[in-house]
């Protein structure tokens, strides 16, 4: 899929890392910061990867679609963990990993080695 136009699905990855930084932050501030650490951490994973996933899709890696298959996991397993919090920073960062991990599970291909 080289010179595919990649804008739409590297905008869903830089929103998803934007919301899981922005509801990571968040997190620090609420009053029960310890019930709020695998949400933390999966926050900042997420962050992470889909950040890598934006780069290696405008740079147009060889690997950039297979790399979408990580993307979806860790955006899926962010949405679930925002999903049990009543925050308003969670649900938003839920719905940006869902809809997130729905845009890399339409581009992913599957992960092969040659």
């Amino acid at each position: 899929m080289q010179n595919h136009d990649h804008r739409v699905i590297i905008q869903k990855l830089l929103d998803c890392a934007l919301a899981c930084e922005h509801c990571a932050t968040a997190c620090l501030h609420e009053d029960d910061v310890k019930m709020m650490t695998n949400c933390i951490s999966l926050d900042r994973d997420c962050a992470d990867i889909c950040v890598q996933g934006a780069r290696l899709l405008q740079r147009d890696s060889v690997i950039a679609h297979q790399y979408l298959v990580l993307c979806e996991e860790i955006c899926r397993l962010c949405a679930a963990e925002c999903g049990k919090h009543q925050h308003d920073h969670c649900r938003a960062c839920a719905e940006a990993c869902i809809d997130c991990a729905e845009a890399c599970h339409a581009h992913h291909e599957p992960i092969t080695q040659d």
